[in-house]
């Protein structure tokens, strides 16, 4: 039976370590086993991922494309068919979204879109909407209400960046 006082490596599972350089009788003196001139016999060679032997590499030829805005606003997409899940008569905002299930993650706001078919007359309280999905809402006999986004008041900007970059009012 093994246990951890008698383990032990298997044969030829291992070797050691090469000691480059260390003279001749080491087996790997004079060029340490880099053999004789060029590139790749010099210290500080090109070796590093993606180095093409001077070539311009591919990650510097293809074109750069893409930017995302840090400031961007993030909306959670719920589409006209996802609200059938409600009663009628119900009142369908963030709150009963995120209950169901509809609305996950982390976003800045709400945004209502046309897809599907709406029967059921829905109170609809988003942040943003289609022209699709509010005349879908009210075609159906419900009310849309478009809520604004949450902005940040200018004392809890102060607050959170410690007055860094925040003009302060003069006293």
């Amino acid at each position: 039976m093994t246990t951890l006082n008698n383990l032990k490596r298997p044969e030829g599972s291992w070797h050691r370590k090469k000691r480059v350089g260390r003279g001749q009788g080491s087996g790997l003196g004079k060029t340490a086993g880099r053999g004789g001139k060029g590139q790749k016999a010099r210290s500080g060679n090109m070796r590093f991922e993606g180095f093409e032997g001077g070539q311009s590499p591919l990650q510097r030829r293809l074109p750069k494309f893409g930017f995302n805005s840090p400031n961007r606003t993030i909306y959670a997409v719920v589409n006209l068919g996802d609200l059938e899940a409600f009663d009628a008569g119900a009142t369908v905002d963030e709150a009963a979204l995120k209950q169901r299930g509809l609305v996950k993650g982390r976003y800045d706001g709400v945004k209502l879109l046309g897809n599907g078919t709406l029967t059921k007359k829905l109170s609809v309280r988003v942040h943003k909407l289609s022209a699709t999905a509010r005349g879908a809402v009210e075609k159906a006999g419900g009310s849309v209400e478009e809520l604004p986004l949450v902005a940040h008041k200018p004392e809890a900007a102060a607050k959170a960046h410690a007055g860094k970059g925040v003009k302060k009012a003069r006293s």
